[in-house]
C-alpha cells in the first residue's frame, strides 16, 4: 500500500468530522474571547481598575474568566453591542442623507423660507402658492423673481407657464 492509501484507511470520515468540529469550536472560542475583551474596553460603567481586573482574569484564566464575564455581564454586553450598532446606523443614515441631498436645502427648509418671505411681504399669496406647489411637486423651487426686485409699484412676471 502507498502512503496516501494508508492515510485514507487510518483517518475515516468520522475523525474528519471531529477534527472540523474541534477546529470550529476553537475559532468560536477566539471570537468569544475577542468580543469579551472588546466589551471590557467599551464599557463606560467600569472603572480603570475594574477593566484591568477583568482583563487580567480573562487572560490569565481564559476559560474561567470568559465564562464568569459572560454570566455576570452578558446581558449588558448585548445591550452595549446593540447601542453601538444603532449609533453606527444613525451615523450612516445621516451621512447618506447629507450626501444624497447634495447640499440642497430640503423641501421643509424651502417652505419655511417661502413662508418667511410671504410674512415679510416680499411675495404675494399667489406667488407663495405657486412656489409651494413647485416645491411639493419636486421641481426646483421657483423662487419668485419679485423677492429681490420688489418695489412699491406693481410687479410683472414673465414666466414660461
Amino acid at each position: 500500500m502507498t502512503a496516501q492509501t494508508y492515510l485514507a484507511y487510518d483517518y475515516p470520515a468520522l475523525s474528519a468530522f471531529w477534527t472540523m468540529l474541534w477546529f470550529f469550536l476553537w475559532i468560536m472560542w477566539f471570537i468569544l474571547l475577542f468580543r469579551v475583551v472588546l466589551d471590557i474596553f467599551r464599557d463606560d460603567d467600569l472603572s480603570g481598575w475594574a477593566k484591568a481586573g477583568w482583563l487580567v482574569f480573562c487572560l490569565v484564566l481564559p476559560f474561567l474568566g470568559v465564562l464568569v464575564y459572560v454570566i455576570a455581564r452578558g446581558k449588558d454586553m448585548g445591550r452595549r453591542e446593540m447601542a453601538q450598532a444603532r449609533a453606527q446606523q444613525e451615523q450612516f443614515d445621516t451621512y447618506v442623507r447629507q450626501t444624497a441631498a447634495g447640499g440642497r436645502p430640503s423641501s421643509v427648509d424651502e417652505l419655511a423660507r417661502l413662508s418667511e418671505m410671504r410674512d415679510r411681504g416680499a411675495i404675494t399669496d399667489d406667488e407663495f402658492r405657486r412656489a409651494k406647489e413647485a416645491v411639493l411637486s419636486g421641481h426646483a423651487p421657483a423662487a419668485p423673481a419679485a423677492s429681490a426686485t420688489r418695489t412699491s409699484g406693481p410687479v410683472t412676471h414673465t414666466s414660461g407657464r
